[in-house]
């Protein structure tokens, strides 16, 4: 197994939920990080707890939709650490909603953040990681990538696209640079608080009484990353005991 500690690792999505309880999990496992998101407060204060905990982590405003903020990001990493060996793409939106609905400003943030959000911090770490001849990207998906619902047919396709990336990006850099897809089932978060739809609202808010905690994704991302660098996890699947889905 590879040691976490010193792993410089870049979080995005960091300030709730998945990103959070992952940038928790990997601080006090000695992991440096880097955590971005919109909301600098939580920003904040997350990475003075997990400074007071003995760990090390800095962060920096991060708009995933944005390129030139991305890039700044990896930067910021750089001139922090000196290196860049982990990113985890997390930042993610799902404004469920039926596509009669015709909530096309919604479609579009979902493609913005879920699609556009990977593929820029795919680029703006690629060079990074092609120069150093190591790295690795992990890639947040869902159970919506595997596997289609009423409401869901948008976010599911953003959700594809995650693993076709993924598996393009493992295909085309070669044996240096490992990528791996972590798909969740339904896990405590505030994800569904963008839906602004009724019935996907009420619809989530059943499906969500069995989540499974946060904690267990960032577990799941901790297995990938201390795999010895010859091995490649390409896509762990997580979802509660009981899940029909």
């Amino acid at each position: 197994m590879t040691e976490l500690t010193d792993k410089v690792v870049l979080i995005t999505g960091a300030s709730s939920g998945i990103g959070e309880a992952t940038a928790r999990h990997l601080g006090a496992r000695g992991a440096r990080l880097m955590l971005g998101a919109r909301r600098v407060d939580r920003l904040e204060r997350l990475a003075g707890e997990i400074r007071e905990r003995g760990g090390e982590a800095n962060w920096r405003q991060l708009d995933v939709t944005s390129i030139d903020s991305m890039r700044g990001f990896v930067t910021a990493a750089q001139e922090t650490y000196g290196r860049v060996d982990v990113i985890i793409n997390n930042a993610g939106v799902m404004p469920l909603s039926k596509l009669e609905m015709l909530k096309l400003d919604e479609w579009n943030r979902m493609i913005d953040v879920n699609i556009r959000g990977v593929l820029h911090g795919i680029a703006a770490v690629l060079p990074v990681m092609q120069d150093q001849k190591a790295g690795q990207v992990i890639n947040l998906s869902s159970i919506g990538g595997h596997a289609v619902s009423p409401t869901a047919a948008v976010y599911s396709a953003t959700k594809f696209a995650v693993g076709a990336i993924s598996e393009g990006l493992r295909q085309e850099v070669g044996g240096d640079i490992r990528v791996t897809v972590i798909s969740p089932g339904v896990t405590e978060s505030d994800l569904a608080d963008s839906i602004t739809d009724p019935t996907a609202q009420e619809t989530m808010r059943t499906f969500r009484q069995g989540a499974i905690p946060a904690e267990a994704i960032a577990r799941s991302i901790a297995f990938a990353i201390e795999q010895p660098a010859t091995v490649d996890v390409s896509e762990i699947i997580v979802r509660p005991t009981a899940s029909p889905y």
